[in-house]
């Protein structure tokens, strides 16, 4: 085989092999195979997949309804829970969720396909403009949310729906934040990102107003004076350090940033990649950042994770899906320093780990990996600017089950509050149950004083 050239270059393949990789991960089922693929659910009583899902979809029932030739109530059932499940069809982890508490799911059987049965059955729906809601009377309140990921987007949707105005602040051009920005081009092709802003949006009573950032061009005291509620979901801005020697040399890169890349490029032979490309980290970023790497042309790809093959966050769904693609996970490294030629990354030196009391520690055995380009996927950090006096925990927003915050009118939810869980479905249902947690206060606050005898 040739070898590709060295350095960091775009259009290291064809516009044919660009396309078949980046194609969809896991198309849409046909009518025939949801039909199969419905027909092996047993429709458990205590659904297990149910009480796993984070929303809590009725998953057998829209299961059945797909058995019985009705995709777009099926659509209903699962918006009623998840107005964001088209997304959530494509990239929850469902391997560890709802398909691993399926029933089937032993040595002998697969579980039943439940993400891509919803996907069929939401796509159904948002293809045929199929609107299940209708906006109540309004209110007369007004609701600022910040942030347009999947818990702002939920959080808004179902605010309106109970007939609140609600404006959407966002630092970034577009609306859906990981779901446009975050996620690996081939798990939400044809700009399925945006389709699903559209349908949200399209309750009406949402007002979207981008390139505003909190602690920028406004302030969480702003809102409370301008607003009867705010629901905060901010998600996390910043990306964690190495600390290394080296780590600002050219082709050093945040994977987060270069999925963004990605995920914004109309053609993607414009996106520059190594030859020999190092992705540090061990969780979704960094495997959807080594996975498209090699997609583009990188002829090696290495994950260097710090622990083991089972502490990754990363599913063991998506360390196969990248070790199938070529890329390389190699345990129980921890970078030491980036090594320059010129200026530019030639090598990162590693540093074997181990567990010692319950303790990761190096154990001064190091090697170095040679790397034109290095991608750091260690986690990201919450900015709290502009939040004022806003309790906190652990570096992120203190809330109760609701999603209250510590100030009387101030809800928040997503990535950015102790305890969230880095995904998509899980934000959706914090946004959604906030919303409820809101409409209940302002309706009470409303509500006229009982006469006592």
């Amino acid at each position: 085989m040739e070898r590709l050239e060295t350095g960091i270059h775009a259009g290291r393949l064809s516009p044919a092999e660009y396309e078949a990789n980046f194609s969809d991960l896991h198309p849409r089922l046909d009518n025939h195979e949801a039909l199969v693929a419905a027909d092996r659910c047993y429709f458990c009583y205590d659904a297990p997949c149910m009480t796993a899902c984070p929303t809590s979809i009725d998953i057998p029932l829209f299961i059945r309804q797909i058995s019985t030739g009705n995709p777009i109530g099926s659509a209903k059932t699962i918006f009623d829970q998840n107005i964001l499940g088209g997304m959530c069809a494509r990239v929850c982890p469902t391997e560890e969720l709802c398909e691993q508490a399926c029933v089937r799911n032993t040595a002998e059987e697969r579980p039943v396909e439940i993400g891509r049965l919803q996907r069929y059955a939401t796509d159904a729906a948002m293809q045929a403009g199929k609107q299940f809601y209708a906006r109540a009377e309004p209110t007369g309140k007004t609701i600022a949310v910040v942030g347009a990921g999947p818990a702002g987007l939920a959080a808004a949707h179902r605010l309106a729906v109970k007939g609140h105005s609600v404006t959407i602040y966002d630092a970034r051009e577009k609306s859906g934040g990981l779901n446009e920005y975050g996620i690996a081009t081939y798990k939400t092709v044809d700009d399925f990102a945006q389709k699903e802003v559209d349908y949200v949006l399209s309750i009406g009573g949402i007002e979207v107003r981008h390139g505003q950032r909190l602690g920028r061009d406004f302030s969480l005291s702003d809102l409370e004076a301008q607003y009867d509620g705010v629901f905060l979901g901010i998600g996390l801005a910043g990306v964690n350090a190495l600390r290394i020697e080296g780590e600002n040399l050219a082709g050093v890169d945040d994977a987060v940033d270069f999925i963004a890349a990605l995920r914004q490029a109309e053609n993607k032979s414009e996106i520059a990649v190594g030859r020999r490309v190092v992705v540090l980290g061990g969780g979704m970023t960094a495997i959807d950042a080594a996975v498209q790497a090699k997609l583009l042309g990188a002829e090696e790809v290495t994950i260097c994770y710090r622990r083991g093959k089972e502490h990754m966050n990363a599913s063991e769904f998506e360390q196969d899906l990248a070790s199938s693609k070529g890329v390389i996970i190699r345990h129980w490294l921890a970078p030491k320093s980036i090594l320059s030629q010129d200026g530019k990354v030639a090598a990162i030196e590693v540093e074997y780990t181990r567990i010692l009391e319950g303790r990761l520690v190096g154990t001064g055995e190091t090697g170095v990996i040679a790397a034109d380009q290095i991608f750091k996927a260690i986690g990201q950090t919450f900015d709290a600017s502009g939040l004022g006096s806003l309790r906190m925990e652990s570096g992120r927003i203190a809330v109760d089950g609701d999603g209250h915050t510590s100030l009387d009118r101030v809800w928040a939810g997503g990535d950015c509050v102790f305890g969230g869980e880095d995904l998509t479905v899980s934000a959706v249902a914090h946004g959604r149950d906030a919303a409820e947690s809101i409409h209940r206060a302002l309706s009470a606050a409303a509500a006229p004083a009982v006469a006592v005898a």
